[in-house]
């Protein structure tokens, strides 16, 4: 599949791999947000999700959980069967709906997401657990389909306002269980061809390096400015894939 692929974009796959993970070893998730939109400027869907998948989970596993202790187990399990229920439905809607279709959702999917990031400042109330009943539904079936499931992870645990090592102990459990549902359906639903495993072994070296510098370096840009920034980036990867 990569000798499809110029020069130049080959070039602009690597830049773009780079750039997600700088962003996910800054602030610890995002990676899928940015990444699969621009390569499913280049490749199909049906390859970018669960490439990118694959990438995303060995990156949550090398960084582990520091602060165990910390999980907040009676947040993660009401997720889990409505996260189950998502990805099996995300799994039969791989097969049956149209790739352009699947294509322009999830840019629309990407502008209405970074529009909220650039817009909200956060959830201000106290939610119950019963909306573990949307979140883990939306963040299997989105997650599935389109590799970005993880903000309705994140805006569930932020409603249940859980202390700073809670909150990032217990989206890294989460992370994990719902990668680890989603690598095996796409495995058992035929999505990890050989082509799929060579792209993985090309860009494994690249993930890593952009880990490396965005987990290692300081910046003095503030968490809004950041923000913002990745808000703008995808508002434009959003419309790209809707008037492509």
């Amino acid at each position: 599949m990569l000798e499809s692929l110029s020069s130049l974009e080959l070039l602009l796959a690597a830049l773009i791999i780079i750039v997600a993970f700088f962003v996910r070893g800054i602030a610890g998730f995002g990676s899928g947000l940015i990444a699969i939109p621009l390569l499913a400027q280049m490749l199909p869907l049906s390859v970018v999700v669960p490439l990118v998948g694959l990438l995303d989970y060995l990156a949550s596993t090398s960084h582990g959980v520091k602060h165990r202790q910390a999980i907040s187990w009676g947040d993660i399990v009401p997720l889990l069967p409505f996260t189950f229920a998502g990805v099996l439905t995300a799994l039969y809607l791989f097969h049956t709906l149209d790739a352009e279709l699947l294509r322009k959702a999830l840019g629309g999917f990407i502008v209405l997401y970074a529009l909220y990031t650039l817009l909200s400042s956060g959830p201000g109330f106290y939610g119950s657990r019963w909306w573990a009943v949307p979140g883990g539904a939306l963040g299997g079936l989105i997650g599935t389909l389109f590799g970005t499931g993880g903000p309705f992870y994140v805006i569930y645990l932020r409603l249940r306002h859980l202390q700073k090592d809670a909150f990032r102990a217990t989206i890294a459990i989460v992370f994990l269980i719902d990668g680890g549902s989603r690598i095996i359906g796409y495995f058992f639903s035929g999505f990890y061809t050989g082509d799929t495993m060579y792209l993985l072994a090309a860009a494994l070296p690249i993930m890593v390096i952009g880990m490396y510098i965005g987990g290692h370096i300081h910046t003095s840009i503030s968490q809004q400015t950041f923000q913002r920034g990745i808000g703008l980036l995808l508002v434009g990867s959003g419309l790209a894939l809707l008037l492509r």
